[in-house]
């Protein structure tokens, strides 16, 4: 069957909007739950909602939306974390026949407005007073903001009695009486709604200047959902933890997925009990981005000392599990020595790791950013599989995902069925399919550079497509670097192998373009680094004065050392600092979904990187940390990281 022949078997079989999705799924799984959520004022008692109980609140919501004067396709934002209000809410928002504007809790009030203003919202859901704070008294939203829904009513006298805010609460209370004399509103303006309408503005991160608001229809979601239930990689008994920002589009399109393929979703935001609320809820999904599995490996790695009996046992095990990766690949049977090793690693380890995420997880799927290959080969070592998926903001999300039984590191997988990929003769990828956005709002010309007429989006980002159909992602276009001896360079292939192989670095930004060798500026994980000075004598030091500290300078040094090994030569990071601080949001330095502004970090450490590149540095941590490539001798193959020995060491 073609591509083009399965879009069409799949569009066949969607509903007829994104609530008309939500309509089948509580017809087809009425009494089944559909959300499980913590009690916010007992964070380890949780809750649940039938997917019956779920219409109810939505109905009510979306009439009293409906009460409250919505008209057709208006913006009603959401500003507030994951949490399962977000999820009703933005169901609401659809039933009554509006368009959901997505904004990060942590946007600046500045941007907020921005997005706000640009969306033309006339609603706005607000978590809590903090973000109340933001749009109250700002003149240039007076008159467009006609109602302020908020969820926690946390408002002390201070914020005074502006008329336009009432409580989720008393939304609740509006509607059920205007459903009392109609009835059937909610149902007919779901019945209006089709494919081709506008469900959705999500902006993008705004990495190199002001977001883009990304129009996605109702198609996108609903054709997200059938193509995802068509590979046939998640099921109506899974448990997905999503503690995904609901605001990015990837957190937003794993709902669709949800309504379609009817398994219960995990809401739970707070990432400081992400690994406490896996343990308590056992999922069999969990979807997140490059970092957490970073830290999850991380964790393992530096929980013991090398030298100590369980170091010893946790690094023979991985060693035994990577020899065990290629019959595992190839689905062939292990030779019976390593299978009863392979065994006795899964008792004496890799079941400890498994039950510190609940014990039933069955796929991790990672996305947002590039993973590294190597993290992804360590879990599968332990018998945790870990695919990745390729997708942004302008393709709702998932365009692309490794398919478990078809796994291939280092890969984003087969375009998603019914998806068109190609490779542009400058090698960047295009992909078409009903899951592209209709546009850029507002901004006709930046819609016409980035899809062409007969309906292409351009992605931005450079690879290729392998023998088998898979795509391999290389970098984004705009990202590569030229070092001025004319050798080009992928920032995130160095960021990934600096982060795979630094265990307490919590980011890494990669530097080189015109300059004569490849650099990195780091920062450290202050939780990693508060442990560690706690227990070298060094409790109370603040993160500032620990990431300054010779040793950890040393131990650092080390592992880029390790990282260099994984890299071409030109691409080695010769120089590096370690940052006295972590990037800022609120000086700019990275996006409200923690993507890096490079052009704003270059120029606010522009200091450290002109010491970093100064040819007579006197600094000890800008030395250079790569010598000059010798001749191999004939016939012996170099040491890599790829040995089963090459597990990074305790940076005590």
């Amino acid at each position: 069957m073609t591509v083009l022949e399965t879009r069409a078997e799949l569009l066949a079989q969607c509903a007829s909007s994104y609530p008309d999705m939500f309509r089948r799924r509580v017809a087809q799984s009425s009494n089944k739950v559909a959300f499980h959520f913590p009690s916010y004022t007992e964070p380890e008692r949780w809750q649940s909602l039938t997917w019956a109980q779920s219409k109810e609140q939505v109905d009510e919501l979306a009439a009293g939306l409906l009460s409250l004067g919505l008209q057709w396709e208006e913006r009603v934002a959401i500003a507030c974390s994951t949490r399962v209000e977000w999820v009703l809410l933005d169901l609401a928002i659809a039933c009554a026949g509006g368009v959901t504007t997505t904004v990060y809790p942590n946007t600046h009030a500045e941007e907020e407005a921005f997005i706000l203003k640009d969306s033309n919202s006339v609603i706005l859901m607000a978590e809590n007073a903090a973000q109340l704070v933001k749009v109250i008294g700002n003149d240039e939203l007076n008159d467009q903001l006609r109602h302020i829904v908020l969820i926690d009513d946390d408002r002390d006298e201070g914020y005074g009695d502006d008329p336009r805010v009432l409580t989720m609460a008393r939304l609740h209370e509006i509607g059920r009486t205007f459903l009392i004399d109609n009835p059937e509103l909610v149902d007919q303006t779901v019945a209006s709604l089709t494919l081709d309408k506008l469900s959705t503005l999500i902006y993008t991160s705004g990495t190199t200047g002001r977001p883009k608001g990304v129009e996605l229809l109702h198609g996108a979601w609903v054709y997200e959902g059938v193509c995802v239930k068509a590979y046939d990689v998640c099921y109506p008994d899974d448990v997905m933890y999503l503690w995904l920002p609901l605001a990015h589009v990837f957190g937003r399109d794993l709902l669709a997925v949800q309504l379609e393929v009817g398994f219960e979703a995990v809401i739970d935001g707070r990432i400081n009990r992400l690994m406490q609320g896996v343990g308590e809820t056992h999922p069999t999904l969990l979807i997140g981005v490059p970092r957490i599995f970073e830290k999850v490996r991380a964790a393992v790695i530096t929980m013991y000392p090398k030298s100590g009996i369980k170091g010893r046992m946790s690094h023979w095990a991985f060693g035994i599990g990577a020899k065990s990766r290629p019959y595992r690949l190839a689905h062939k049977r292990m030779p019976p020595g390593l299978a009863a090793r392979h065994k006795l690693a899964d008792t004496l380890v890799f079941s400890k790791l498994r039950e510190k995420l609940g014990g039933r997880m069955r796929l991790m799927v990672s996305g947002s950013a590039k993973l590294s290959p190597q993290v992804q080969e360590w879990l599968y070592s332990a018998g945790l599989m870990l695919v990745e998926g390729f997708g942004m903001t302008e393709t709702s999300a998932i365009a692309s995902i490794n398919h478990p039984d078809r796994l291939k590191f280092g890969t984003v997988g087969e375009p998603m069925p019914g998806i068109e990929a190609v490779i542009a003769e400058d090698g960047e990828l295009l992909l078409r399919g009903p899951i592209v956005m209709r546009g850029y709002h507002n901004l006709p010309d930046a819609t016409a550079e980035a899809l062409t007429p007969d309906g292409w989006l351009h992605t931005g980002d450079i690879g290729y497509i392998d023998e088998a159909g898979n795509i391999v992602i290389t970098d984004r276009r705009k990202d590569l670097m030229k070092t001025s001896n004319g050798k080009y360079v992928a920032p995130q292939v160095v960021e990934n192998a600096i982060m795979a192989n630094t265990p307490y670095a919590a980011q890494a930004v990669v530097l080189g373009e015109g300059q004569k060798h490849v650099a990195a500026l780091i920062v450290m994980d202050a939780d990693a680094l508060e442990s560690w000075g706690h227990h070298h004598g060094l409790a109370g030091a603040s993160y500032a004065e620990l990431s300054q500290r010779p040793e950890i300078y040393a131990s650092v040094t080390r592992f880029i050392q390790r990282a260099n090994q994984r890299l071409q030569h030109w691409e080695a990071v010769r120089k590096f600092v370690i940052l006295d601080r972590d990037l800022s949001l609120d000086l700019g330095e990275v996006t409200p979904s923690l993507k890096v502004r490079r052009a704003v970090v270059m120029r606010h450490f522009a200091s450290q990187i002109d010491a970093i590149y100064s040819d007579d540095s006197t600094v000890p941590w800008v030395q250079d940390l790569v010598e000059e490539p010798e001749p191999e001798p004939k016939g012996k193959k170099s040491k890599t990281a790829d040995n089963e020995d090459d597990v990074p060491e305790d940076a005590a």
